[in-house]
């Protein structure tokens, strides 16, 4: 059928920018900066209004940084702004429990102490990192940020184009979706995803705490799903919290002071007292990856090309290590002269990443099955697992310098070196 929007955006000829990324999340502004270093010049089309984007109030949210994003974030010169607001992971623990049971002994230790390069990690506040890519974005003449408008047509045929809600029509080299894990731009790209879903949602809240948490980061494997406590500046700490759909669902409706009531049997009293410290949030968990992730003039980042469980905290870290890949192949395509939208070009990008993806997806899965349970035989080989890794020092650095994003085939700006 004749699509007029369509035929409109197929005669296009003239670009906007070399680059046009559809999400103003965090990957996509990340995107553009790191291009910009290349001298490829990005639009950035956000679906939220600045106003909400910039928000300096603390509303709970917060990311788990490995070391190598941290690196990354220093050769976009945004790191030397952040660093202040970020509290280092020094330890990471984790073990079995039960509700009302408390944590049983550790049963995997990691200790930062142990990395010459340092912690393995930060905790950001969402507050922070967004308010810094909007600032970054302002002041990169390369960079336009659009704000509060959404795409609602695309076409790749001769050049990449979108029509945007309110008729307007831009035109670029390639077109990039950044846009979650129900990615419009990759939906109309004709791009299917693979995964299924875990029967939990995760919990999200940040807490105060009567003592300090000493830079240490949590993880209790319950059987409905696994807690994280991960430790932010002062006496708070970020909560993720797997429960299954139903359960999840009534502590969402519950009140602040009943939604505490179940939270502490599991939290336990190892920091004292604890009470709520900003908004509460959940989203239902699943697995979804993108069954490719470039197609003609076009390439997924982040939560588009694939989400995972957020049991090892990879989620936006695997996204940064998407940006990264993609950045390098499109500045060095740019300084040998060719299209950075070309087929060859962009296969480079997706073979780069898919293995790690996968490799990363199945860990999640394998983990999230093996600990969401209260089967004792399976109790048992996860924890003599589990231990004998803690117990091997050569195993143990192994996981931590993973945990850290150093392993792996590292793009520059995750190793800290600018494009």
């Amino acid at each position: 059928m004749d699509n007029p929007g369509l035929r409109t955006i197929v005669s296009c000829m003239s670009h906007d920018a070399d680059i046009l990324i559809v999400g103003g999340g965090l990957n996509g502004p990340c995107l553009a900066l790191a291009c910009a270093q290349a001298g490829l010049s990005s639009i950035v089309i956000d679906a939220l209004p600045e106003d909400v984007r910039s928000g300096d109030g603390f509303d709970g949210r917060s990311y788990a940084l490995a070391l190598a994003s941290v690196r990354m974030l220093g050769a976009l010169g945004l790191w030397a702004g952040l660093k202040d607001h970020a509290q280092p992971i020094l330890q990471i623990k984790a073990s079995d429990g039960r509700a009302g049971e408390g944590a049983a002994p550790f049963f995997l230790h990691f200790d930062s102490a142990e990395l010459e390069e340092g912690p393995m990690g930060h905790m950001l506040e969402d507050r922070h990192l967004r308010r810094a890519l909007l600032d970054a974005m302002a002041t990169e003449p390369l960079v336009t940020h659009r704000p509060g408008i959404t795409v609602v047509a695309q076409s790749t045929e001769g050049a990449a184009c979108v029509t945007l809600d309110g008729g307007e029509v831009l035109t670029c080299r390639l077109l990039v979706g950044a846009d979650g894990r129900r990615s419009g731009t990759a939906l109309r790209a004709g791009i299917k995803r693979t995964g299924w879903d875990y029967g939990q949602t995760a919990l999200v809240c940040a807490i105060a705490h009567e003592h300090p948490h000493d830079g240490i980061a949590h993880q209790f494997f319950m059987p409905p799903g696994p807690l994280a406590i991960l430790p932010l500046p002062g006496n708070r700490s970020s909560i993720v919290w797997s429960e299954t759909h139903v359960d999840a669902r009534r502590l969402m409706e519950a009140g602040d002071a009943e939604f505490l009531a179940h939270l502490r049997p599991r939290f336990g009293e190892f920091l004292g007292e604890i009470t709520l410290a900003g908004q509460r949030y959940s989203y239902p968990l699943n697995l979804t990856i993108a069954n490719a992730f470039v197609a003609t003039r076009l390439a997924l980042v982040g939560d588009a090309a694939h989400g995972v469980h957020p049991i090892a905290g990879q989620g936006l870290n695997l996204g940064l290590r998407d940006v990264g890949a993609l950045a390098e192949v499109l500045a060095d395509a740019t300084r040998r002269g060719e299209d950075i939208a070309a087929a060859d070009v962009l296969a480079r990008y997706q073979s780069w990443r898919r293995f790690d993806t996968a490799a990363l997806a199945m860990a999640t899965d394998g983990v999230n099955r093996l600990f969401s349970n209260d089967n004792p035989a399976l109790r048992l080989i996860r924890d003599i697992g589990m231990g004998a890794i803690s117990a091997v020092p050569a195993l143990r650095r192994g996981f931590m310098r993973q945990a850290a994003g150093l392993t792996g085939d590292l793009p520059r700006l995750l190793q800290g070196r600018a494009l």
